[in-house]
């Protein structure tokens, strides 16, 4: 039996460029201006939203605030009583708060849900900010030594990918440069005023200094603040409330979540073509889902790249390329707007920002706005089906969608 269809209504991002703590902010008014926009986009009342789920990752570690399912009626009065839950899993704690939203419609619980995702990371210094990300690893077990954990960490993955296929750093570079020229299209982005010169995606030890082993600078995502939120609805909500347009459709979802050492996953596809092999089968699941046959049945890509590393795994994890091979996309110009499968168009991760918690919710929100043409500047023409993964940790927790 399939499940109730589970639609977009709409949803909004805050402007990750802004530093929330020089304003005087918190997650309080975080909460209230992204979920207020939300609705305000969706043209939803208040009222009709029958429960709340909320995505953040490390609230108590930055600000020491936890119970964040509360804060939606702490701070919006007409949200009392309303049913709500936090969710955590890492980076993918928005997708976790998504998942958890649908089913709720799916199973005719609810028929209105808002999901909401908030992270504040630039109320403490840089190095403060890396370390308390640090617990998205199994603590004690793994990355002790570094510095920065998790630049640490993809660095591992990006020898991992060279010892079993070779990889350039060129490569990796051109990611970064691709991701950081679209993002220059969007209002929203991180670093859409950045200035970055001819050596920025170089070696250059200077313009582009080293973080952890081989990931330079431009490989690295930067620290976020922000939020985003989305308001999805039952096909009995939309049956009943004609006047509700603009709607894009989840057609399909893959979840999978592995162990917490990086080790173990590499040495569990230490046989396998592809290294992460249960990232493949989440976005095969997402794909099964659809009703679809692969990656060319997409449009568009939006896809976690908190590193270099990580889109570049993402390319041949899709099968945009055969494993092992994503630097065939890369100069063959497909990940281009305009080209065989534009990936990341908004900025991505790394052009655009990554408030953790508030990742996944945002990467849904563009793939709902390519596909019902309201991306702006950042729109991929002709746009009709958009594929979307979000992982937490080295891949531990997975999720992905499609949206049409």
């Amino acid at each position: 039996m399939s499940p109730e269809p589970v639609w977009i209504a709409g949803g909004y991002q805050s402007d990750f460029s802004r530093n929330l703590t020089k304003e005087g902010l918190d997650l309080d008014a975080l909460t209230v201006e992204v979920a207020r926009g939300a609705l305000d986009a969706a043209r939803i009342p208040i009222a009709d939203i029958d429960v709340v789920h909320v995505g953040n990752a490390f609230a108590q570690v930055y600000t020491g605030q936890g119970h964040l399912g509360a804060m939606p009626a702490s701070v919006l009065p007409d949200l009392w009583g309303v049913p709500a839950t936090r969710h955590e899993g890492a980076c993918a704690s928005g997708s976790l708060a998504i998942l958890a939203a649908m089913a709720d419609l799916e199973s005719g619980r609810y028929d209105c849900a808002l999901v909401v995702g908030v992270e504040l990371e630039k109320n403490v210094p840089g190095d403060l900010g890396a370390k308390n990300m640090s617990g998205a690893a199994w603590i004690g077990h793994e990355g002790q030594d570094a510095k920065f954990v998790w630049p640490y960490m993809f660095s591992r993955i990006a020898d991992e990918y060279d010892k079993r296929y070779g990889l350039d750093p060129r490569h990796l570079w051109s990611i970064a440069e691709l991701n950081t020229r679209n993002a220059r299209s969007n209002p929203n982005a991180q670093t859409r005023g950045w200035q970055f010169g001819p050596a920025s995606f170089t070696d250059d030890a200077d313009a582009n200094p080293v973080v952890e082993g081989r990931l330079h600078k431009v490989d690295c995502g930067p620290l976020t603040d922000g939020g985003a939120a989305v308001v999805l609805i039952s096909d009995r909500y939309r049956r009943a409330h004609p006047e509700t347009t603009g709607l894009s459709r989840i057609l399909g979802w893959g979840h999978r979540t592995v162990g917490l050492l990086l080790e173990d996953k590499l040495a569990r596809s230490a046989d396998e073509p592809l290294m992460f092999p249960h990232v493949s089968a989440a976005i095969g699941d997402a794909f099964t889902r659809a009703g679809i046959t692969g990656v060319d049945d997409l449009d568009l890509i939006e896809t976690h790249d908190c590193f270099t590393a990580s889109e570049y795994m993402a390319i041949d994890h899709f099968g945009i390329t055969k494993p092992g091979e994503s630097w065939r996309a890369i100069e063959s110009g497909d990940l281009e707007i305009g080209g065989r499968i534009p990936m990341n168009p908004s900025g991505g991760l790394l052009g655009g920002g990554h408030p953790v918690g508030a990742t996944g919710v945002r990467m849904l929100l563009d793939c709902h706005k390519q596909v019902t043409g309201t991306a702006g500047d950042c729109q991929v023409p002709g746009a009709a089906r958009a594929g979307m993964l979000n992982f937490g940790g080295s891949t531990t927790t997975t999720v992905s969608f499609v949206v049409g």
